[in-house]
């Protein structure tokens, strides 16, 4: 039976606690060292060899650091990397496929970044030895008579260029100072940046300093940057992130466009829609978060998208989930209540250059309206004038309704614990009802005692939803709730949303710009056209079928159901099934 044990250096804290893992450790009780406290940290450190798997640690940390893990009998063989003693640990790499988009599907926190930094040279296999450096002979040995010799090989005699769009493109402009022009002329001619900044639609932004720049605009210019290199081997780390998804459809075909050339493509995306449309050949991976991971073997992309929602491995015969991810069917009409909850007229609000007009509608109880639309378009802007942030110029809202907002962009309070804040919105945030329909699925509870700007964002967008759903109210607004979240967490986060406003007999209003999401969640949908910055129109609010059939029919894509899954997918441009719906006027199948 192969071991790890795995230790949270961030839930670690002996100096508030009795140190409970050394003392009630049996190996340790006999004398042994099993368990004992790093002199540099302060923290627990476990000498694997000698752990019986016995689990008292795990049980009697009362900080939950640690994990006792008895892995799959397929991973007979050392890790390919691990960060350090008690540190997760990596398992297989995907393999790259030149003229082909490989698509990486996995959880946060299981190794998908990881991977493609080993792939990109930019960290070295060390085969579980976090001590000394690998030899490159002894890694080309390893794969040998494998694709990945060959592709090791090339890339350690530089043989390999490879151009690479990281997950945290927040952290460009602390690297770069330049404005957007001068990063993209570094690897490019001014013709090349004129002629990519048209097609990416960033042509206005060339002139401004990074650091001014928004998150969908240093998301276009760090994908085009990537692009944009001359290389052999492409990746992008999370590349629809903060893109809208008329956005996310241009990007997708111009990274298609680099496998057509006959270039490597490997892509890391939680958007199920994209990652369908792109991709061709899948890698899962799966394990535990901040554990392990393990990357399975490459898959058809229908097989793999289907393989990961199901959670069961046929060919490596592993489940590793034990519920099945399914979709109902959003085309069919859905019941709602029939007490109008909100109702406005004719909406107009002019903000500087840009004007918003909106469609009378109403939004009745135990409802979701999904909103869908291109950024700037005004859907933030509709929110914070139905929330009374804004005052529109034509039409009004009723103002008795009690409303929680989660804003789009979250800031979060200094020095403050996700307790002291979720205790200071509802004094009863611990309730049973509580915890089942909230705590419990966005998995708050493990970060109770963490300071807010210490969590990542796809923590902090979590406990933002937590705090929402946990405020008493007659219509929760939700903006871009899915930032940030991978596709189970989108998942159980959907289901929170869902039962609180059903339960409650509220109604909900949410934006988001993953299709697939807002398919799953929603009973209704508000749909917006007109100009991004320009102008904007908010439809009137309609079923789920004749607004994803307007809104589609504007992005020029057809979606049909996957019979296996009932998952939306975007069909490939003038293929049969593209060619028939929209011979029908069937955007929406």
């Amino acid at each position: 039976m192969v071991r790890i044990a795995i230790i949270d250096k961030e839930k670690c804290n002996s100096k508030k606690c009795n140190q409970e893992c050394i003392k009630y450790c049996p190996v340790n009780r006999t004398g042994k060292e099993c368990i004992v406290l790093d002199s540099n940290n302060k923290k627990a450190k476990i000498e694997e060899v000698l752990c019986t798997g016995c689990g008292i640690c795990v049980k009697r940390c009362p900080f939950d650091a640690i994990s006792i893990i008895n892995l799959p009998e397929v991973l007979k063989k050392d890790p390919l990397f691990r960060y350090g003693p008690n540190s997760f640990e990596l398992f297989r790499l995907p393999i790259p496929k030149k003229g082909k988009v490989v698509g990486i599907l996995g959880a946060n926190g299981i190794g998908k970044s990881t991977a493609l930094e080993i792939l990109s040279n930019l960290i070295k296999i060390n085969f579980g030895n976090f001590e000394k450096e690998t030899k490159e002979e002894d890694i080309i040995r390893y794969f040998r008579g494998s694709e990945l010799q060959d592709y090791f090989k090339k890339l350690f005699e530089n043989n390999t260029k490879v151009s690479y769009k990281p997950q945290y493109i927040d952290l460009i402009p602390k690297k770069f100072k330049e404005t957007a022009e001068e990063l993209l002329l570094k690897n490019s001619t001014k013709k090349e940046v004129k002629e990519v900044s048209e097609k990416f639609g960033f042509k206005h932004i060339l002139s401004r300093k990074l650091e001014q720049l928004s998150g969908g605009e240093l998301q276009k210019i760090a994908i085009a940057a990537t692009a944009m290199k001359d290389a052999d081997i492409y990746f992008f780390d999370e590349p629809s992130s903060f893109l809208d998804i008329k956005e996310r459809i241009k990007i997708a075909k111009i990274i298609n466009e680099l496998a057509e050339k006959g270039k490597a493509v490997v892509i890391i995306e939680h958007d199920l829609i994209i990652l369908d449309y792109l991709s061709e050949i899948i890698h899962i991976l799966f394990g535990k978060k901040s554990c392990y991971g393990v990357v399975s073997h490459p898959l058809s992309s229908k097989n793999g998208i289907n393989t990961y929602l199901d959670g069961f491995l046929k060919d490596e015969n592993i489940r590793f989930r034990d519920e099945k991810i399914s979709f109902r069917h959003s085309s069919s009409e859905k019941k709602i209540g029939i007490n109008i909850i909100a109702k406005w007229p004719e909406i107009e609000k002019k903000l500087s250059s840009f004007k918003l007009t909106a469609e009378g509608s109403e939004i009745y109880e135990k409802e979701i309206v999904g909103v869908i639309g291109a950024n700037g378009i005004g859907k933030t802007t509709l929110l914070k004038i139905i929330a009374g942030q804004l005052k529109a110029d034509k039409g009004k809202v009723p103002g008795k309704l009690k409303i929680s907002y989660k804003e789009q962009y979250i800031s979060p309070q200094k020095n403050k614990t996700v307790r002291e804040v979720l205790s200071k919105v509802n004094k009863n945030y611990l309730s049973q009802k509580n915890k089942i329909e909230i705590l419990a699925p966005l998995e708050i509870e493990s970060l109770f005692e963490k300071k807010l700007e210490k969590i990542s964002g796809g923590e902090l967008q979590r406990v933002a939803i937590a705090v929402c759903l946990l405020q008493d109210a007659d219509l929760y607004l939700l903006d871009e709730p899915s930032n940030y979240l991978d596709i189970e967490q989108r998942l159980r986060a959907s289901r929170a949303i869902h039962r609180v406003i059903k339960n409650k007999e509220a109604a909900g209003i949410v934006i988001d710009h993953d299709l697939l999401f807002i398919n799953y969640l929603s009973d209704r949908i508000l749909s917006f056209d007109g100009e991004p910055a320009v102008t904007g129109r908010a439809k009137k609010i309609a079923n789920i079928k004749d607004g994803m059939n307007s809104f589609l029919k504007e992005l020029n894509i057809t979606l049909r159901n996957d019979e296996h899954s009932k998952r939306p997918r975007v069909n490939k441009i003038n293929s049969q099934k593209d060619k028939e719906q929209r011979k029908k006027g069937i955007y929406y199948a």
